[in-house]
């Protein structure tokens, strides 16, 4: 669904901002993003995958972001770069409604604790609770129903969507993305057993969250049990992840939806963890670490590239075939040791 925008940007003003190469019209004016199939003549449509070419030739749209090699295929004006979707991304932001509306200030259902501090542009919405020493940096939004616990800080320009908790102690970097129902800092699962019962650690640590981190929808990430648990610069987690006490993440990291952390792990920078992937605690990632999806890592990796465990999808019959064969390695690996050994002492 295409949504309503005021906004309109000529192709000469979208040129410039990704330094692109345009070929026609630079005082057309475009005035929302689509795709080739279902753009309009004010559109701005985009190619950045050859599976939808087919589409380019009888696109309605007013211009259309190519490649260089696309470009002689387009029928209507055009901007040529390298990585189409670098700058689809990029402009997205210029005609998103959220980005772009006004700030409303503090609601009057807000209830904001005498020894918080608010800086300039604030936006509070309805129904939010902001804790006693609580710091929320310029042209923050935090949206209606959140909660911001004691002395904990969020950066500039970030934004809270509905009801995202920050417990008490947590630091959030600038230009933050929280989703509705994140909880950021609630306690580690941290217990020590006596023989009958469990006895509760209390987690004294807190949660860092760095510069431009994004974190989806009904995401957790857990305060440390003593120092802080750690998000690096630049990280993004989608919806319903998991991050337990004191792991690190180092910058420009991903983390697609319902991975699961075990606690004191390390991750390095620029890693790709896949759906579902389960990471055990006490392990290291290096740099450069990419998990396919639905894998379990137990053990650390310590070179760059990219890990895979588990099988993939079969009938049902053949998967339990292989199921009793996985029962038999041991043996089979046994029998296959001695038979080497007999064959190389006859």
């Amino acid at each position: 669904m295409k949504r309503e925008t005021s906004r309109s940007y000529t192709l000469g003003e979208l040129a410039e901002r990704l330094d692109a190469r345009l070929v026609g019209d630079a005082d057309l004016r475009v005035d929302g993003l689509s795709t080739l199939a279902d753009a309009g003549p004010t559109d701005l449509a985009f190619l950045a995958n050859r599976a939808y070419l087919k589409y380019l030739a009888a696109t309605r749209a007013g211009a259309v972001l190519v490649h260089p090699a696309h470009g002689e295929s387009c029928p209507c004006p055009r901007l040529e770069l390298d990585n189409p979707y670098l700058g689809y991304a990029k402009l997205s932001r210029l005609f998103d409604p959220l980005v772009n509306q006004a700030l409303r200030g503090v609601h009057a259902t807000a209830v904001v604790a005498p020894g918080a501090r608010l800086g300039e542009r604030v936006e509070i919405g309805a129904h939010c609770v902001i804790e006693d020493g609580a710091d929320i940096a310029d042209d923050c939004v935090i949206g209606a129903g959140s909660f911001i616990g004691a002395d904990t800080t969020v950066g500039r320009g970030s934004r809270l969507h509905a009801n995202v908790t920050l417990y008490h102690g947590v630091i959030v970097g600038d230009r933050a993305i929280l989703h509705s129902g994140c909880v950021i800092g609630g306690d580690g699962f941290g217990f020590a057993h006596d023989g009958k019962q469990w006895e509760k650690i209390a987690q004294l640590g807190g949660v860092v969250l760095g510069e431009d981190v994004e974190v989806g929808s009904c995401s957790s990430i857990d305060r440390g049990a003593l120092g802080d648990t750690l998000i690096g610069n630049g990280v993004k987690i989608d919806s319903q992840v998991q991050i337990a006490h004191n792991v690190q993440i180092g910058d420009h990291s991903a983390l697609a939806g319902c991975v699961g952390i075990a606690g004191s792990t390390k991750v390095g920078r620029h890693c790709l963890l896949g759906g579902g992937v389960g990471l055990s605690g006490h392990l290291t990632l290096a740099d450069g670490v990419q998990v396919t999806g639905m894998s379990l890592v137990t053990n650390s990796i310590l070179e760059p590239g990219v890990y895979s465990s588990g099988t993939g999808s079969m009938s049902n019959s053949q998967w339990r075939k292989n199921a009793v064969r996985f029962k038999q390695l041991d043996e089979i690996a046994k029998r296959l040791t001695r038979l080497e050994r007999d064959i190389r002492d006859s």
